[in-house]
């Protein structure tokens, strides 16, 4: 309440001799805040002092110091405040920058391949364009050289064709004679498939075959070694070396082989085969077969089929002869049935027998 109202006597005011006393000490103390406040208006900071207060108590002094603290809280916050935000703005930008870099280089890359890829497909475009008919004029000009050359190699062939007639032409007959005796001598005429090969199955049934002839003299020249024997087995009929010596001989003029043959056969000829008088060791061919007989043989027990009798002739080295008695059915073994030879009372010698036809049924006419 303002002073003018008070009463002049109340016991809260001090004594009336104590007042200039304590408006001295404000006085003094007034001027020495004023001091120590002028070396501190320069500082950021300014506290707040109550300056005509009288002297300050505990909470007076906990309130300014909270107060301090609070107001150096709020710069530290808007500091940091302001770093925060300038490190968020830095990184947005430094963001903004790489995905605008990004799209650059993306859009710098696309415009790079477009650039490489769409000349090259023009140049391509263009060329085959303008190489198209050139391509096809040199495929035609190819065309023409190859036939071309195929025309002069036909060509040559007829005039080798024609020179070879005229050489024809211009031999006698006897040359043509002597011609193919020598191909008859080198060379095999028979052009049928032969089911008799020891190489594609065939064997000798042993059972249904004569013993192998043993010569005497040989036998007792070499009887201490055991090991050496002269006569060939009988199934050396089956093989295509036809050389003196390389065949299979059989005791006196009668004799017989059996063939099993590696598959069912529908029989049509049989050839028997002997080696020349010219190559022949003793000069005369009277170890050669001369009668005989063919069976077709099948079953258990083996089942005889009589396919017909014939005679071979030695001065034809190679004779094919069809057989009499064709049945529609076919044999797993064939047997040769030898009844005669040309003179030789001791052996008589098979160099080959083949046996031909078909594996499946002849065709009925």
């Amino acid at each position: 309440m303002p002073r003018s109202l008070r009463n002049p006597r109340d016991p809260c005011d001090p004594p009336e001799n104590a007042r200039p006393r304590r408006v001295a000490q404000r006085g003094r103390n007034t001027c020495r805040m004023a001091q120590d406040a002028l070396p501190n208006a320069s500082d950021a900071i300014v506290l707040p002092i109550r300056i005509n207060a009288p002297a300050l108590s505990l909470a007076q002094c906990v309130l300014a110091c909270i107060s301090w603290i609070t107001c150096l809280a709020c710069f530290l916050r808007t500091q940091a405040h302001q770093i925060l935000l300038n490190n968020c703005r830095c990184r947005l930008l430094f963001q903004k920058l790489m995905e605008k870099t990004g799209v650059l280089v993306l859009c710098a890359f696309g415009f790079w391949i477009l650039s490489m890829h769409v000349p090259s497909k023009m140049e391509v475009w263009q060329d085959d364009s303008i190489d198209s008919p050139l391509q096809s004029l040199r495929m035609y000009q190819e065309k023409v050289r190859h036939h071309s050359g195929e025309i002069q190699d036909l060509r040559g062939n007829m005039t080798q064709l024609i020179a070879k007639l005229q050489l024809m032409e211009a031999m006698s007959d006897e040359q043509k004679m002597a011609q193919k005796i020598m191909k008859m001598i080198q060379g095999d005429y028979i052009e049928k498939p032969d089911f008799a090969l020891k190489s594609i199955g065939a064997s000798i049934d042993f059972e249904q075959t004569s013993a192998t002839y043993n010569y005497d003299k040989a036998r007792s020249c070499w009887n201490w070694i055991r090991l050496w024997n002269y006569a060939q087995p009988p199934d050396v009929i089956l093989e295509p070396n036809v050389t003196p010596g390389n065949c299979w001989a059989f005791s006196g003029d009668r004799g017989q082989v059996t063939i099993r043959m590696a598959q069912k056969v529908y029989l049509s000829n049989l050839t028997l085969q002997h080696i020349p008088k010219t190559i022949s060791l003793s000069g005369n061919l009277d170890t050669a077969p001369k009668d005989f007989v063919i069976y077709g043989m099948e079953g258990s027990p083996k089942e005889e089929v009589f396919l017909g009798a014939f005679q071979f002739q030695p001065e034809n080295i190679i004779q094919m002869f069809p057989l009499q008695n064709q049945p529609v059915r076919a044999f797993g073994a064939v047997k040769v049935k030898i009844s005669s030879n040309w003179g030789n009372p001791r052996f008589t010698c098979l160099y080959r027998v083949r046996v031909h036809g078909s594996v499946t049924p002849p065709r009925q006419l």
